[in-house]
């Protein structure tokens, strides 16, 4: 697979570009790809650049609507409410940003409950952002629609992936603690890839449409996943489905239209619990950091992708040559 290294500035023009060509607004088009490629960034490809194609398919199809104008609504002191609009969720967010980031200075914490949304791809992103911008604590939940997943023990598609994310800051110019991940056994992008490439599941991973376990990847879109962890799993998405469809008032997962079929909006969900830390917070993590990473080859979710990213930066990054030529075609 040939791949070119391109700057992170270079492939921002590139992908809002595209994103304009498709029918996203200048504003809509600045906000979704800084999201796109910060996720291709740090190596998060699968919600990357390819994104591109995805969100302008549903411009194209009217599933997202590029001139959407999000209103937003302040409901309390903390809590901020914003409608979408049918639009691509980022804009959404970032109209909301200022009441977020001020009620947690102000109160000690912020909340952001997003609405009739197109899905919004890495909830990283918003995580990583509140920590490292804006020094919060984040924790952030979204269901995408439509259901793609089981329920413990059952074989019907009730949730979507359900990803969930959350993020605390590790002080000034050092990378967030950031953990970003679906509450199905893989995601989306991970389910597709297998299925192009042809190769078989994990065992546990999915079922077919006839509710029997399956290790092949087309039967498995066909069908639903599974949760990680099985009813462990299950109950954290459970809990994404309460706070990102049932208390911002989007769609539930299983009444979700199709994100990637149709003309008709998912409507989907976002939450975002933004938290102000402790003072002296920085040196208690650091404390901790140093006892864990004297243990050789624990993980620590986030440092990695941080710190690719501070490297795309300031270096640039490498891009699937095909890929960027399609993205570069558009723009």
């Amino acid at each position: 697979m040939a791949q070119i290294t391109v700057s992170f500035n270079e492939a921002l023009a590139a992908a809002v570009a595209a994103l304009k060509a498709q029918g996203a607004s200048s504003e809509h088009a600045a906000a979704t790809g800084r999201a796109l490629v910060t996720a291709e960034a740090e190596g998060n490809r699968g919600v990357g650049l390819k994104h591109v194609f995805t969100y302008g398919d549903a411009l194209a199809a009217g599933r997202a609507r590029g001139d959407a104008e999000p209103v937003v609504e302040e409901t309390t002191a903390s809590l901020t409410r914003v409608d979408a609009a049918e639009g691509l969720p980022h804009l959404a967010a970032e109209r909301a940003w200022p009441r977020l980031i001020a009620a947690a200075a102000a109160q000690g914490l912020g909340l952001l409950a997003l609405r009739n949304g197109y899905p919004c791809g890495a909830l990283g992103y918003f995580a990583r952002k509140l920590a490292e911008d804006h020094g919060l604590a984040a924790l952030v939940a979204a269901n995408a629609g439509p259901a793609v997943m089981a329920a413990s023990g059952g074989s019907q598609r009730v949730f979507c992936t359900n990803p969930l994310a959350f993020a605390v800051p590790s002080g000034a110019g050092t990378p967030a603690l950031v953990i970003d991940q679906s509450t199905s056994s893989a995601s989306l992008a991970t389910l597709r890839a297998e299925a192009e490439a042809g190769r078989e599941l994990p065992e546990g991973w999915a079922l077919d449409p006839a509710g029997h376990p399956t290790t092949d990847a087309r039967a498995a879109l066909a069908g639903s996943l599974l949760p990680f962890g099985g009813a462990r799993g299950a109950n954290i998405a459970l809990m994404v489905e309460m706070l990102a469809a049932g208390l911002t008032g989007a769609q539930w997962s299983r009444d979700a239209p199709p994100y990637n079929k149709g003309t008709a909006s998912p409507g989907a969900g976002l939450f975002i619990l933004a938290i102000d830390p402790q003072a002296g917070f920085h040196l208690r993590l650091h404390d901790w950091l140093d006892a864990v990473q004297s243990d050789p080859g624990a993980h620590l979710p986030g440092l990695a992708k941080g710190e690719a990213l501070h490297h795309a930066r300031h270096r640039g990054f490498a891009v699937d040559a095909e890929l960027w030529n399609r993205v570069k075609a558009l723009a």
